[in-house]
């Protein structure tokens, strides 16, 4: 898919969003691939949101990723959301139609499963129970993600409980609801754990669990990629647990985007990820 006739637009939207990384190397693939065109953070609140996806077709956006804290409110704007996404419960991206309509997808769980597929090649879904902390739209698409791939119990934990039962009652199947004051215990027996909320990320507290009760065989996930290593992430590693950081997911859920928008899906190099680890 060819586009020599004009400047190419995406971006992703969120607030805050100054932070994030992939205009970095969104940027690198229009270079990589000889297009003309430019990715840009859109710092949009919450109250914005409706005006904000409504002018991305005058403006000439092809799509934009979606990020804390629109995943879910994003779903009631958009003219069409896919089958994954409703599933989900939440999109991580939109793309542009010609004729102004907007269509949601979630490439989150796409991400999330290719990042751990990567860097730790010899995971199964099936391997024990998963520990997963948080229900916000990140959680939402890695408990999908796991139950697809084989998960035979999800511990969810979540601060605000209804929160993780809405998502018990969705998905159903391996999701088992734990209360707050649980999570230090959930995580006995686990072969893995994953952090899907803030906590952790520079600006916010660190997320207050106790590692004592984790297998050191399993392997302890963080969505969070600034900064690389949470203080949750330090605290598995200094007890021997294998980890992963949000980084894979990140650079990963660009590649289907790219497809959506473009045409084409570029590809996630050892290159990219070093360039973007030396700027966090």
């Amino acid at each position: 898919m060819a586009h020599p006739d004009r400047f190419l637009l995406a971006g992703v939207m969120g607030w805050p969003v100054m932070h994030s990384r992939s205009p970095m190397f969104h940027n690198y693939w229009f270079e990589k691939h000889g297009l003309a065109g430019s990715y840009v953070p859109l710092a949009i609140k919450p109250e914005n949101l409706d005006a904000a996806l409504r002018g991305l077709h005058p403006l000439g956006f092809a799509g934009v990723n979606v990020t804390i804290p629109h995943k879910q409110e994003a779903m009631k704007i958009v003219h069409e959301v896919d089958a994954l996404a409703k599933r989900i419960g939440a999109i991580s991206c939109i793309t542009v139609r010609p004729d102004g309509t907007l269509a949601g997808t979630n490439n989150d769980c796409y991400g999330f499963l290719r990042a751990v597929g990567q860097e730790h090649p010899g995971w199964r879904a099936d391997a024990g129970p998963a520990v997963v902390i948080g229900a916000g739209g990140g959680s939402r698409a890695v408990c999908y993600g796991l139950a697809q791939e084989g998960a035979r119990e999800i511990r969810l934990v979540n601060r605000t409980l209804s929160h993780a039962k809405d998502i018990a009652g969705q998905f159903g199947g391996p999701i088992k609801v734990l209360s707050w004051e649980e999570r230090h215990d959930a995580l006995e027996g686990a072969a893995m754990v994953v952090n899907t909320t803030s906590q952790g990320m520079v600006g916010n507290p660190a997320l207050e669990i106790r590692l004592d009760k984790l297998p050191k065989s399993a392997l302890a996930a963080d969505i969070v990629y600034i900064p690389l290593e949470t203080p949750f992430l330090a605290a598995a590693r200094a007890r021997g647990n294998r980890t992963i950081n949000g980084l894979g997911m990140l650079l990963n859920q660009g590649r289907p985007a790219w497809k959506a928008w473009f045409g084409i899906e570029p590809e996630v190099t050892p290159e990219i990820r070093a360039m973007v680890e030396k700027t966090i």
